[in-house]
């Protein structure tokens, strides 16, 4: 039973640090630009946009389309950036086990 009783334990201990993680992660912000820097996203690592950026330029000649396709590259990068880094972090801490409902 001692053996069940450690593997509980460890259990325990990798929660704490994935949850502390996790509380770490949410706090960090993570940014990616489109356009040559036309546009700038920047994310929280929950993945909620926190920030947009359109320069002035963007929508100068009136492309409509082409700045809608420049936010949507921008946060969908900013959104990567960050879930690439919490997928990192985790697998660090619980030494690449796949833990189900971990991004």
């Amino acid at each position: 039973m001692r053996n069940m009783n450690d593997i509980l334990r460890q259990a325990q201990v990798m929660q704490n640090k994935l949850a502390k993680l996790q509380q770490e992660m949410a706090d960090k912000t993570y940014e990616a630009a489109s356009g040559g820097g036309m546009v700038k996203a920047v994310v929280s690592g929950k993945q909620e946009l926190l920030k947009l950026e359109i320069d002035p330029q963007a929508v100068a000649g009136g492309d409509v389309e082409m700045l809608q396709d420049l936010v949507i590259a921008a946060v969908n990068e900013a959104m990567r950036i960050a879930r690439e880094s919490m997928e990192r972090e985790m697998n660090a801490i619980s030494g690449g086990i796949k833990l189900p409902g971990m991004f």
